[in-house]
């Protein structure tokens, strides 16, 4: 099924739903983290990935969902962790609790490609100097990330 999501708002509405996101930390040569200039909020950065399709697993889905929204291609190095006690309104009144299932990635190949759809800018940054995430989950996984922590359940 291509927009899962979209299927299920069109039966539901803004009704609080559960959604289940792959999520990458990827790193450039210089130990820099890529973010994420969203689409859908003004001035606000996170990392890269996006929802799980049906008959997808989380492993292709972050894969894919790295590929689509910054044009490289990724392996999965390890599982982070599972993050799932989060809560969120987004600007259209669409209520969900969040499942992120994080993942340590490396670049394969391919360039960075920004497409003004769900991607403002791309940009890999510094770890002590990371701007605004836009909700406290990203926050937390990019810690824990920073942190070197695996088997992470929240």
């Amino acid at each position: 099924m291509g927009d899962y999501i979209k299927w299920i708002r069109d039966r539901v509405g803004s009704d609080a739903i559960i959604l289940n996101f792959s999520v990458a930390c990827i790193m450039n040569e210089n130990g820099e983290i890529l973010l994420q200039k969203r689409s859908d909020k003004e001035d606000i950065w996170g990392l890269p990935g996006g929802a799980v399709e049906i008959g997808e697993s989380i492993e292709d889905a972050v894969i894919r969902e790295v590929k689509e929204e910054t044009g490289l291609n990724v392996e999965v190095d390890y599982f982070i962790g599972v993050y799932s006690k989060y809560f969120h309104t987004y600007p259209n009144g669409d209520r969900s609790q969040s499942i992120c299932h994080l993942f340590k990635c490396s670049m394969l190949n391919g360039e960075l490609l920004i497409d003004n759809k769900e991607t403002f800018d791309l940009k890999f940054f510094d770890k002590n100097n990371i701007p605004k995430l836009f909700i406290q989950q990203h926050t937390d996984m990019l810690n824990d990330f920073l942190q070197d922590k695996r088997g992470v359940f929240r």
